[in-house]
């Protein structure tokens, strides 16, 4: 018998790959479908695609977030409410009155998880473009292999999602460890140095497993995925295919800190999910306009420093601050005080050289 986040969530994930089945035209023509270089004028239409759809699931929690966990009744609410929202308050007897408070409540958690997801996210276009400098990918397979990549790092990030849920709802001095290790992220991120990395592709963990238990192409071959040789009729993948899980791979490690922040906003692993898909998604469409422009956020990397801090020390005085009477929305003001802080810095600050001259 499947339950109700059962459903919801598969008609989720059914809704997801339809959108991305549009973005990579598998509706479209046999030569609409073929990789490209990606225009301007496509990556901001996408771009917005994926925002408008982030702020129309906004406003679907708050209308009809019931559905997500198939709450008829009070006490199912209350059930619900218990789990994963014990900082909210009802009123007895007002189940259409408290259903509203948790839809708030629900929808606002999403919507400050995103914006946490999406800007963490953000210093992942750098590390995308190393790995595409370094395996050398040739720009017109950009697309093909971030819309994959990406998706099976979604699967990824459901797996260690709903473990770090299992493991907070079982355990809450996890919340501690995880705490502890966003404050350390934080301050290493803010005395990190700014050199640029190489990727050695020969030594790289992904590519020697892979070499290791598979048959590996000498080249891509009309951007395929997989191929066949003629002679002996053996399978092999392409390069373009261990770019492919090395993105996956790595967007996984960046996961590890920006999960446990949101983790800091709401213990419903359906919302924590909900964001990481929504952001993850709306930034691979970004990639190839930010890709360009986020050498001008000169101060992006410390306010992500200061905000990791911020999330880290949240949950390590979670049960103090809520003695304090310190809400969700006051994290979500804090998120946007710090992200509008770096910008805007970015802009008034000049940098050293520009200064010197």
């Amino acid at each position: 018998m499947f339950t109700s986040e059962t459903l919801f969530f598969s008609g989720f994930a059914v809704f997801v790959l339809f959108v991305m089945s549009l973005d990579l035209g598998v509706f479209s023509s046999k030569q609409a479908r073929q990789s490209h270089v990606v225009s301007f004028k496509e990556a901001a239409f996408w771009s917005a695609v994926w925002v408008a759809l982030s702020l129309v699931f906004y406003v679907f929690l708050q209308q009809y977030g019931y559905l997500v966990h198939g709450i008829t009744d009070m006490a199912r609410l209350q059930e619900v409410r218990d789990k994963y929202a014990d900082h909210v308050d009802f009123t007895a007897g007002n189940f259409a009155g408290n259903l509203a408070i948790f839809q708030k409540n629900m929808s606002l958690e999403y919507i400050t998880g995103y914006l946490v997801e999406y800007s963490l996210s953000a210093d992942n276009i750098f590390v995308f473009i190393l790995i595409f400098n370094s395996f050398g990918v040739r720009e017109r397979y950009y697309k093909k292999i971030l819309v994959w990549g990406i998706l099976g790092a979604i699967v990824l990030r459901f797996i260690f999602i709903f473990v770090g849920s299992a493991l907070l709802q079982r355990f809450d001095w996890v919340i501690y460890i995880f705490g502890a290790f966003l404050v350390y992220t934080g301050v290493n991120l803010f005395f990190q140095n700014e050199e640029d990395e190489q990727i050695d592709t020969d030594k790289h963990p992904v590519v020697r497993f892979v070499s290791k238990y598979m048959n590996v192409y000498g080249r891509n071959v009309t951007d395929n995925f997989f191929v066949r040789r003629k002679s002996d009729k053996k399978l092999f993948i392409t390069p373009i295919f261990i770019v492919v899980l090395v993105v996956a791979v790595t967007d996984l490690i960046f996961a590890v800190d920006s999960i446990p922040a949101i983790f800091s906003i709401t213990k419903d692993p359906y919302i924590v999910f909900f964001s990481n898909v929504f952001a993850i998604m709306g930034l691979r469409s970004m990639f190839f306009f930010l890709s360009s422009i986020m050498g001008q956020f000169r101060f992006l990397k410390t306010g992500l420093a200061v905000l990791l801090t911020f999330i880290g020390v949240k949950m390590l005085l979670e049960h103090q601050l809520e003695g304090w009477g310190f809400k969700p929305a006051y994290s979500l003001y804090v998120i946007l005080g710090i992200l509008g802080t770096s910008i805007l810095a970015s802009y008034l600050i000049p940098a050293k050289e520009k200064a010197q001259e």
